[in-house]
């Protein structure tokens, strides 16, 4: 019987484990024209939800964020009335060719 709790107790801590949201890197950016207060509203949802604001762009009106998927699926989805983009940040690397 105590082998049968304990692989009771093993699949509900599995089945917890994968409720947990999968976090993303990502870079979110306005049109230059759009307002402060938007742009501190997606800030404000992404930390509200357990993400954290990892950089804050100075040339162009957006953000790099650490989140979890869902609440970028929602800012997404309002933000695009303000034609915000939400892209995966990633490493960009510059080829040369010598020849």
């Amino acid at each position: 019987m105590r082998f049968f709790s304990t692989i009771v107790a093993a699949l509900a801590v599995a089945h917890g484990a994968s409720a947990v949201d999968i976090q993303k890197s990502v870079i979110v950016s306005f049109p230059t024209e759009t307002t402060d207060d938007i742009l501190n509203r997606a800030k404000d949802d992404i930390r509200n939800a357990g993400g954290i604001i990892t950089h804050e762009y100075q040339l162009i009106k957006g953000f790099a964020a650490k989140a979890p998927q869902k609440i970028l699926e929602s800012v997404s989805a309002w933000s695009a009335e303000y034609h915000g983009v939400i892209e995966e940040d990633q490493i960009v690397e510059a080829q040369t060719n010598s020849a």
